[in-house]
């Protein structure tokens, strides 16, 4: 795998680790998203920052004493990437919206080959849910005539500290 955070329990709490695979840290050595994020290093910028989310909402969970489903880890997951690389493009294209990205983050994914059946129905449900609190974040402050940066900002921020089952509540029904 290219990704993968490293979970074990201790007696003082737990320790992790996060592994990302040497050849997606050279090829985005290659082509820093930070200059310019493309086609050609969207999927290593997202698996890195996949594994980023992971580490950091985890031990964010842990300092608030909550316990974090698998589900809400990929869901938050999901939707730090789309906000990441979507604040990146703003910046890098002088603010004109990167309308292109959803597409490419949300429709063109396919799930890999080898996950169980539970992993599958966990990893489309983080991803169904996703894209439809995204598509509602774009509809709401992005794609209007006025854009309202602050206010998304605000929003993801409240979608962060909601807990599991209210953070997949509000994916689904956010207007």
């Amino acid at each position: 795998t290219d990704e993968q955070l490293l979970i074990a329990t201790t007696d003082d709490g737990m320790e992790l680790g996060l592994y990302l695979d040497v050849s997606v840290l050279e090829r985005l050595g290659r082509r820093c998203p930070l200059v310019a994020l493309d086609e050609s290093n969207l999927g290593d910028y997202c698996t890195a920052l996949e594994g980023v989310s992971h580490f950091h909402y985890l031990t964010w969970s842990a300092d608030c004493d909550r316990r974090v489903s698998l589900l809400e880890l990929e869901l938050q997951a999901e939707v730090d990437k789309y906000a990441s690389a979507l604040s990146l493009l703003l910046a890098q294209r002088g603010g004109r919206f990167p309308g292109e990205l959803f597409q490419r983050l949300f429709e063109g994914c396919r799930l890999l080959p080898h996950l169980t059946a539970a992993e599958r129905e966990r990893y489309a449900e983080a991803h169904r849910c996703a894209a439809r609190f995204c598509e509602r974040l774009e509809t709401r402050f992005l794609r209007r005539r006025q854009a309202r940066p602050a206010a998304l900002l605000a929003e993801l921020r409240s979608f962060y500290r909601l807990g599991s089952h209210a953070k997949l509540r509000h994916a689904l029904h956010f207007a």
